[in-house]
């Protein structure tokens, strides 16, 4: 397996050409007559210009002269420090020294092996360039391809790493390489981190809002950029908000029309990342094209329709179909989520007549209008007559007859008592009250009630001259039946203290 590849070298030798290169010296001037030592070294100075040196500074700016003062002459260097700037300022600055490139890493070998993971170590590399270390990158490339894949999301400092989620059978090259510090070099390569609910079709319903929200990683700070269908994105449209960590995806009220496929790209220098986004913007489907009545026989409508114009932007589930009687235009359902374009109708009533209608639906729900069928269908009578069978009428007539009679009672004066029995018979009986072998009638002292054959009597407040034999007659067409009991009023018990 390759241990040690090239790139890091390559990155040392672009550090270098991106290094300043060293201004150049002043050409060497004659030697000076040793009689007059000061002029001679301001010569240099003057031819200055001539080398490509500024010297058109205005005398007041110029700065003052630093040479010492026993070197200097009399009268004439006031005039030669007017014209140029002292020899030691035009001098060249000190170049810094090259950059060294950084070795590759050393000794890379393979620690461990199972069926999914392989782990491997490694020793620093044996030269650090002067811009540092920062980690190593782990890539592997199955056996036979040229793909090579970055194994760790961000630098690993450790010169141990395990690679993870292989699989079983596979043979791995593997290499490992140093990251050096230049200002310009890719510390994490850029990764876009899709969330798992994105990587299919993304639906959303007309009018709802998209507020997707995609993390991506990198350093140093990626550049993102989206497109729709290969096009640029419209601003108007779709609102995109970047940080340092993720891109957010806003659509306050969706639309059809921003249905697409939209990708997402991070990018630093010559490296990047991309992924697509799916968006499927749906709504209530239209009715069926058409419906119509293919036939009619017995209790049965067979019928047919096309697919609707316009779908919603996502798969037809079924149809709904309904009929409704001319007589009373009440729609009922007949079948629901119906998947065919035909069907048939059955256990219509014979005379008759039906429309019908379809609706549409898709996994927004049904379709708000429906289709219904231009012709009805009137289910015929057939050729049998109904004779309903004759039943004999019974003969419910019946003589009065009581079957709860009355009851002997015993009461206290002032207090109200009643009578009770019940009676049967039909035609209803009259019922008649007797005190005696005396009608009562409408006297009020008395209060008579029949009621679904219970016949009653309240006594209201007896008194001594209301006790005796009561009886109950009931006559009707068929005869009479008659019961009788003892009533007995008592005077009330009066206690010993009251009497004295």
């Amino acid at each position: 397996m390759p241990a040690k590849p090239a790139p890091i070298k390559k990155s040392a030798k672009a550090a270098k050409k991106e290094e300043p290169a060293p201004a150049p010296e002043p050409a060497p001037e004659p030697a000076p007559a040793p009689a007059e030592p000061a002029p001679a070294e301001a010569a240099p100075a003057e031819e200055a210009p001539a080398e490509g040196k500024p010297a058109e500074a205005p005398p007041a700016e110029a700065p003052p002269a630093e040479a010492p003062p026993a070197e200097a002459p009399p009268a004439e260097p006031a005039a030669a420090d007017a014209e140029a700037p002292p020899a030691e300022e035009i001098k060249a600055p000190t170049p810094p020294p090259p950059a060294e490139p950084t070795s590759e890493p050393l000794e890379l070998g393979v620690e461990d092996v199972n069926d999914t993971s392989v782990t491997i170590s490694w020793r620093p590399p044996a030269t650090i360039g002067n811009s540092g270390l920062d980690g190593y990158t782990v890539e592997i490339c199955k056996e036979g391809t040229g793909d090579w894949k970055v194994a760790n999301e961000e630098l690993t400092v450790s010169c141990r790493y395990i690679i993870k989620n292989q699989t079983t059978g596979d043979h791995l090259n593997i290499r490992v390489v140093a990251s050096v510090a230049y200002p310009w070099k890719i510390v994490n390569r850029p990764k876009i981190r899709l969330p798992r609910f994105l990587r299919q079709r993304h639906v959303k319903n007309v009018g709802e809002k998209v507020n997707l929200v995609i993390p991506f990683s990198g350093k140093p700070q990626p550049v993102v950029s989206w497109t729709k269908d290969d096009q640029p994105l419209d601003t108007k449209k779709v609102n995109i908000r970047n940080s340092d960590k993720d891109s957010i995806f806003f659509i306050r009220a969706a639309e059809r029309a921003d249905s697409g496929v939209y990708e997402m790209c991070v990018k630093v220098d010559s490296f990047e990342d991309k992924t697509q986004l799916t968006l499927q913007i749906v709504e209530l489907p239209g009715p069926p094209a058409s419906v119509k009545i293919v036939d009619s026989w017995g209790f049965n409508v067979a019928l047919e329709w096309t697919e609707p114009k316009d779908n919603g932007n996502t798969a037809i589930t079924g149809y709904t179909i309904q009929k409704a009687d001319k007589k009373t235009g009440d729609w009922f359902t007949v079948l629901e989520h119906y998947h065919r374009m035909n069907a048939t109708v059955s256990d219509l009533i014979m005379g008759n007549t039906y429309i019908f209608r379809v609706f549409t639906e898709n996994k927004c729900g049904i379709s708000e209008e429906a289709t219904a069928t231009k012709t009805s269908a009137t289910i015929q009578k057939t050729g049998i007559d109904y004779k309903p069978p004759e039943y004999k009428e019974h003969d419910f007539s019946e003589a009065p007859k009581f079957t709860t009679p009355l009851a002997n009672r015993s009461t206290t004066v002032g207090y109200n008592t009643k009578l009770l029995c019940s009676v049967r018979g039909f035609p209803k009986p009259k019922i008649e009250w007797m005190k005696n072998q005396m009608i009562i009638g409408d006297d009020p002292k008395f209060r008579q009630i029949n009621n679904q054959g219970i016949c009653s009597l309240e006594i209201r407040k007896p008194s001594n001259f209301d006790g005796g034999v009561y009886t109950c007659r009931a006559r009707n067409a068929h005869g009479e039946a008659l019961v009788t009991c003892k009533l007995e009023v008592k005077q009330p018990v009066i206690a010993d203290a009251d009497k004295k």
